[in-house]
């Protein structure tokens, strides 16, 4: 990587919680999106990152929290960088065992997270706590006392949103055109050809397409290829196969726009995140 930037990453293979650590200066990440929640704090330094149409600036006491969509981006603006750890989960699994903890929990809807970023010491303890739980693969007991206690401390800061997918007649094509592209994420698809499903101009479509999820289509579909990327990496597929399936033109150009996003190669994250034991990975 650039300078003096690194990330440490790898997954948890009992959970699949993914755990990221890393240092960055300068510019760190372009504007992109997980299919996971978002779990981090600031180790040292100033941490900056634009999401839900807000600079929001995380120093060491603070953690950031990000649902499966937000849109961020990230990079220093001070000398000597930042570093930060961070937890991504799994929406299915975040669900079950916040139900599972309370009986209190709605059995309907998703967890929410009002907002991006709070102040709160012991929240930054608890996931720090099933951070180092994971990376030195601790006990099981260990590593679900600590998670326990990471779900208790999140409990004050959980919003639980019920998913409307009703509105406005240009609300309903972008909500049609979102479910074209994420059935159709391994195809060429041209703006035209989405309108022509959506029986709408391609004009409308992309005002309406960004004015609900904050990007165009085509930079939708990019991120929701990346990670689709990820999750096929994960299960040990060769990079260059991944390019071919997903519609990059070669492993470069997805390598290009996977460093873009995430700071590391497709190799590097197929290598420390597939679910394959070692003897089995597949990495170029």
């Amino acid at each position: 990587m650039a300078g003096n930037n690194w990330i440490d990453i790898r997954k948890d293979k009992s959970t699949e919680i993914e755990i990221l650590r890393a240092h960055f200066e300068g510019h760190a990440y372009d504007p992109h999106w997980h299919d996971t929640y978002l779990l981090g704090y600031t180790e040292h330094g100033i941490q900056q990152f634009d999401c839900r149409r807000t600079r929001v600036t995380s120093t060491p006491g603070k953690v950031f929290m990000l649902e499966p969509g937000d849109i961020h981006d990230g990079h220093a603006p001070s000398e000597g960088g930042f570093t930060y750890s961070m937890l991504y989960l799994k929406p299915e699994w975040l669900t079950r065992e916040l139900r599972a903890w309370s009986s209190e929990a709605p059995q309907s809807g998703a967890p929410s997270f009002p907002q991006t970023l709070v102040d709160d010491v012991l929240l930054v303890r608890a996931t720090a706590t099933v951070f180092r739980a994971l990376h030195t693969q601790e006990m099981h007991v260990v590593r679900q006392a600590a998670i326990d206690v990471l779900l208790e401390r999140l409990s004050h800061h959980l919003d639980w949103r019920i998913r409307c997918e009703r509105g406005p007649k240009l609300l309903g094509v972008a909500h049609r055109a979102r479910e074209y592209l994420h059935a159709h994420v391994e195809d060429d698809i041209g703006l035209d050809h989405l309108a022509a499903a959506c029986a709408v101009d391609r004009f409308r479509l992309s005002r309406a397409f960004k004015s609900c999820f904050g990007l165009a289509p085509h930079a939708y579909l990019i991120q929701l290829r990346l990670t689709k990327a990820r999750q096929l990496l994960a299960l040990g597929a060769l990079p260059a196969d991944v390019a071919h399936s997903l519609c990059f033109s070669d492993q470069s150009h997805l390598g290009r726009w996977f460093r873009r996003a995430y700071g590391l190669t497709p190799a590097h994250y197929s290598k420390r995140c597939t679910n394959l034991p070692d003897c089995a990975r597949k990495v170029n």
